[in-house]
């Protein structure tokens, strides 16, 4: 029988999280029965006892925010593509010891697109400037083939984006929030701002959209997300953004690869369902 071993999410708040769902029913599809995998509420202030606090039983971490920064100087490494964000949302406790940082955002919503029949695109768009913006720009790096437009709401932030459009390699052009309705016309558009910000754009909507990618999950789907099916144009959402990084997750958590990526969906489905 394998030693039991254990894996969690850490943010604050956590209560929402839907990790613990596709996590455990990863380990039931794999067979890990004896894998665990938890909610636990943990600030800036109390992660670095909480990770000392850890013993050889724990195989991984998930971070949310606002930890994703936080743990870096609590880590022995991390990769190039957490580095290129200052974003871990993935330790990897190794055997011998060590704490491996990573970054499944990226490539997760790389992944999610995928999915949609998304590769090349010769510009997108992107709404909002906080953290998930940078990664999507992190991710249009390696797809997006021209300029990328970020509309934002003050020039503090459009500044930000341009910043992190010259450290990822990407051509970055920042416009106000009040043009944002433009932003629909890209093949691309990644929305990346909270619930309800998006909705009064439902209304503009072009006649032939690109593809929607908007990182929300709930509520889903969201009013942008309705209009833009309905005038026929590609959606990939927050769940399927989230299933996917949990995915890489699982695999380097367990070293077992695939992950079951359709079990983990439908149980991050039933999960939204049920609350």
């Amino acid at each position: 029988m394998s030693a039991r071993r254990r894996a969690a999410v850490l943010g604050s708040p956590i209560a929402h999280s839907l990790s613990p769902e596709l996590h455990r029913a990863a380990y039931a599809a794999l067979g890990l029965s004896d894998w665990t995998y938890d909610r636990h509420e943990v600030d800036e202030e109390t992660l670095p006892s909480f990770i000392e606090g850890l013993d050889a039983t724990w195989a991984g971490l998930s971070l949310t925010m606002p930890l994703k920064r936080a743990v870096i100087p609590l880590l022995d490494e991390i990769s190039e593509t957490a580095a290129s964000v200052e974003a871990v949302n993935t330790v990897v406790l190794t055997a011998d010891g060590r704490r491996l940082g990573d970054n499944t955002d990226i490539p997760g919503m790389l992944a999610a697109l995928r999915e949609r029949g998304v590769g090349k695109v010769e510009r997108a768009s992107v709404l909002g400037a906080g953290a998930t913006a940078s990664s999507a720009l992190a991710a249009l790096s390696r797809i997006c083939t021209g300029e990328v437009t970020a509309y934002v709401r003050s020039a503090a932030r459009a500044d930000e984006m341009r910043g992190w459009g010259e450290r990822l390699g990407v051509a970055v052009r920042t416009a106000p929030w009040d043009d944002a309705a433009e932003a629909l016309h890209a093949p691309l558009t990644i929305a990346t701002t909270p619930a309800g910000t998006t909705d009064a754009l439902a209304a503009a909507v072009p006649e032939h959209p690109g593809t929607l990618f908007d990182v929300l999950y709930e509520p889903w789907p969201t009013t942008l997300a309705t209009a833009w099916a309905a005038h026929g144009g590609a959606v990939v959402g927050g769940l399927d953004l989230l299933v996917h990084q949990a995915v890489l997750q699982v695999e380097q958590m367990t070293g077992r690869s695939p992950a079951p990526l359709a079990a983990m969906r439908r149980a991050g489905e039933a999960a939204l369902a049920a609350r």
